[in-house]
């Protein structure tokens, strides 16, 4: 959905899910120095709530308005502005809500996100043609490294890339570690290596493959398998995720819904990742099997498969927080186009 930047100042102003009428809303444009009259303002919320971005409440001169799900979701804002306020004061929203995965839209990215994403693709695939057997194995070596450390260290892991390349490669831990952060480490390593093997099995999320990616991500670290049944919270974040078994299960077919009805690769590996991400359906290891999920999709239909090498860790928990409590996808659709975007110009995996 194309969204100019004149109609993202009225989406910014409904964020915080206050209902408002023509009035309220021109009077917030005045104080933020927009010249603009309450004619026009009027116009503008008739064209978004026409749009779907957000809907009338009541009627004649006591009409308001507010934000719908869809107007969350692509409602473009700094989530580092956002995040730079203490969680408990923050306006967010603080429960899971089902409707923001039934009511994702089946294109997420406009027609310029595709074109950049297919570029990119070009170039990997130039990239990965006639390799050698050594060169093959060396490139999937540095990007399981790379992978490995880095979606370990945006969930705390403390070793280094050099650790992590003898980790994987000569099996040597690093002195003065934990050992559950080398396990984590090989178990991305593992958790690759399976997508790999069983790639025809990612054409969408479904229960069965996530379990067991699942499983295989948090193999002999402690973590209960299956679904939970008991809560999570998630931290410096006002967010909850669901608590009970029922409706994850719900919540994990909603997400393959939205990842089937997706146009493109891309679009399905990303609502992968910020569904899975959402939801937490498990008692841990959610997020770091949402990367591996969004890359065996990539994978299944011959995408490059991301490292996150080059992402900033704090822009990435930011983005992701954007998501969870306001339900916008755009900080971290940024990210994601970003680090498609490196990893097709860094990698070659066939």
């Amino acid at each position: 959905m194309e969204i100019s930047e004149k109609e993202q100042k009225y989406l910014r102003i409904f964020i915080s899910r206050e209902t408002l009428q023509s009035s309220d809303v021109h009077r917030r444009l005045l104080e933020r120095k927009g010249e603009v009259s309450l004619v026009t303002v009027k116009r503008a919320l008739s064209d978004l709530s026409g749009r779907g971005l957000i809907r009338s409440v009541g009627s004649g001169p006591t009409t308001a308005y507010v934000i719908t799900t869809v107007g969350r979701i692509f409602t473009d804002l700094d989530a580092t502005a956002y995040c730079s306020v203490e969680p408990d004061k923050r306006f967010g929203i603080t429960r899971y809500d089902p409707a923001v995965m039934r009511d994702m839209p089946e294109d997420i990215f406009s027609e310029e996100d595709l074109a950049f994403f297919e570029t990119a693709t070009g170039e990997y695939l130039k990239r990965s043609e006639d390799l050698s057997p050594t060169i093959a194995k060396k490139e999937l070596e540095r990007l399981i490294i790379e992978l490995s450390w880095k979606s370990s260290r945006i969930e705390g892991n403390t070793y280094t890339l050099l650790d992590t390349e003898k980790l994987i490669l000569e099996n040597k831990e690093a002195v003065g570690h934990d050992r559950a952060e080398a396990r984590m480490i090989l178990n991305h390593k593992d958790a690759f290596a399976f997508v790999r093997e069983h790639v025809s099995e990612f054409d969408t999320v479904t229960r069965a493959n996530l379990e067991k990616l699942h499983s295989v991500i948090t193999g002999d670290l402690g973590v209960g398998v299956g679904l939970r049944s008991r809560p999570v919270g998630v931290v410096g974040s006002v967010y909850h995720p669901l608590d009970n078994v029922h409706q994850i299960r719900e919540g994990v077919d909603d997400i393959t819904s939205a990842v089937s009805r997706a146009t493109s690769p891309y679009a399905k590996a990303f609502l992968a990742l910020l569904g899975i991400s959402y939801l937490q359906p498990f008692e841990d290891g959610n997020k770091r099997t949402a990367r591996i999920m969004a890359n065996a999709i990539l994978l299944r239909y011959g995408r490059a498969p991301l490292s996150y090498r080059s992402v900033d860790e704090n822009e990435y928990r930011e983005a992701m927080l954007a998501f969870y409590e306001l339900n916008s996808i755009v900080p971290f659709r940024r990210i994601f186009l970003a680090q498609y975007d490196f990893a097709a110009r860094n990698y070659a995996v066939r």
